[in-house]
C-alpha cells in the first residue's frame, strides 16, 4: 500500500505522527467506453463554453454560481485556506461507540505510526481499548474539512469519515404514518423465520456474483480471439492532434497508389485526407510520439515515415532519370540535323 497523506494526531498534549492508508479498495473490474462500430475508445474533452478550446487541467480553476454571477477560485485561494493546510488529526472526544449512527460512516483508512518509537501510538491505542470508547477527530483531506471517528481494528488504529449531521437526510414517508394492525401469531411467525435464519456474520462466505460471471464473460471471449488489438483502438490525444483525428499517413499513400494504378482520379476527399495525413506526419516528425488515451506517450507511427521517404527518394531518382534522357537526347539531335545539311 502507499501513504496517501501524512499527519499527526493532536491527543491531548500527546503527539501521534501517522500515514494515512485507504484501508478499502474496489474490486469492480474496470470498464470503457468504446464505438460499437469499430471499438475506438471514446473520450470526453474538457472544453470551455467561451473559446472553444480543450483546455488543460493546469488551467483549470475551480468556481461557484450564485443567482446568475460566478465566482472563480484559483489553486492558491483554496491553499491558503488554514484548515485545507493542516495536517493535524484533532481528538475533540471521546464517545461510547453505540452512540454512532452507522449511516455516518463514509471511508475508512489506516494510520500507521510515523516514528522511530512507536510508544505514543500504542498508548492512544490501549487507552481507547481501557475505556471501551472511540474518539471523535476533525481533520482536513482533500480539499475538505472532514469530522472522523478513531477505533481499533486488528491493534492498528483505524480512522473512518463521517458525514457531517446535514449530509445525512432524514426519512420522511408518510405510508409509514399508517395505523397497521399486526396479529400475535403474525409476530411469532416471522420472530421464527428470523431465527431459522440466524447465524454469525462471516464476510468471506459472500461473494460478487455480477462480476465473477463478467470476468468469465471476458476470459470466454479472449479464448474465443473475440478481441481488438488494444492499439488500433486509440486514436490522437484530443487538444494535441488539433481536431482529435487519426493522422494515418500510409493509409492516404495507399489509397493514393490504389487510384493511380486503376487509372482513376482520386476523389477530392482523398486528395484532402492525403494533405492532412502529410501536414500530421510533418508534425510528429519533431517529436516521434504521438498520445495514446491514457495521457502517455506512445511511439509515433514509423511506417508512414518510411514510406514518405520512399516516396520522396523515387520522384528524385524519376528526375534525375528525365534529366539524364533529355541531356543525351540533344546530342543525337545535332548529329541528326548535320548529316541532313550534308546530304543536302
Amino acid at each position: 500500500m502507499r501513504a496517501i497523506w501524512k499527519g499527526a494526531i493532536a491527543f491531548g498534549l500527546v503527539n501521534v505522527p501517522v500515514k494515512v492508508y485507504s484501508a478499502t479498495e474496489d474490486h469492480d473490474i474496470s470498464l470503457h467506453q468504446v464505438h460499437s462500430a469499430d471499438g475506438g475508445r471514446i473520450r470526453y474533452q474538457r472544453r470551455c463554453e467561451v473559446c472553444s478550446k480543450i483546455i488543460d487541467y493546469s488551467d483549470i480553476d475551480k468556481a461557484f454560481e450564485d443567482e446568475g454571477r460566478t465566482v472563480v477560485l484559483s489553486k492558491d485561494e483554496l491553499k491558503s485556506i488554514p484548515a485545507e493546510n493542516s495536517h493535524e488529526i484533532e481528538v475533540v472526544q471521546f464517545v461510547p461507540s453505540e452512540q454512532l449512527e452507522p449511516m455516518m460512516f463514509e471511508k475508512s483508512y489506516y494510520l500507521e505510526p510515523d516514528s522511530k518509537s512507536p510508544k505514543a501510538y500504542v498508548l492512544l491505542r490501549r487507552a481507547l481499548e481501557d475505556t471501551d470508547r472511540v474518539a471523535i477527530v476533525q481533520f482536513a483531506l482533500r480539499e475538505k474539512t472532514r469530522l472522523g471517528a478513531l477505533r481499533i481494528k486488528d491493534e492498528v488504529l483505524v480512522l473512518q469519515s463521517l458525514l457531517w449531521p446535514d449530509e445525512v437526510r432524514e426519512a420522511s414517508f408518510p405510508a409509514l404514518d399508517t395505523s397497521i394492525r399486526i396479529s400475535a401469531q403474525e409476530r411469532e411467525m416471522s420472530a421464527a423465520l428470523v431465527e431459522s435464519m440466524a447465524a454469525d456474520f462471516e464476510p468471506e462466505h459472500f461473494t460478487d456474483d455480477y462480476q465473477v460471471q463478467l470476468r468469465k464473460l471476458i476470459e470466454a471471449k479472449l479464448e474465443k480471439g473475440d478481441s481488438l488489438d488494444t492499439d488500433e483502438t486509440f486514436g490522437a490525444e484530443a487538444g494535441e492532434g488539433g481536431n482529435g483525428e487519426v493522422i494515418d499517413l500510409m493509409e492516404a499513400l495507399k489509397r493514393s497508389l490504389e487510384r493511380k494504378r486503376g487509372g482513376g482520379k482520386p476523389a477530392a476527399s482523398d486528395n484532402a485526407d492525403a494533405e492532412d495525413a502529410a501536414s500530421g506526419d510533418a508534425d510528429d516528425a519533431g517529436t516521434g510520439e504521438s498520445a495514446d488515451s491514457s495521457g502517455g506517450k506512445a511511439p509515433a507511427k514509423a511506417g508512414a515515415k518510411t514510406a514518405g521517404t520512399r516516396t520522396t527518394s523515387a520522384k528524385t531518382a524519376a528526375a534525375k532519370s528525365s534529366e539524364t534522357k533529355t541531356a543525351a537526347a540533344k546530342p543525337a539531335a545535332k548529329a541528326t540535323a548535320t548529316r541532313a545539311r550534308k546530304g543536302a
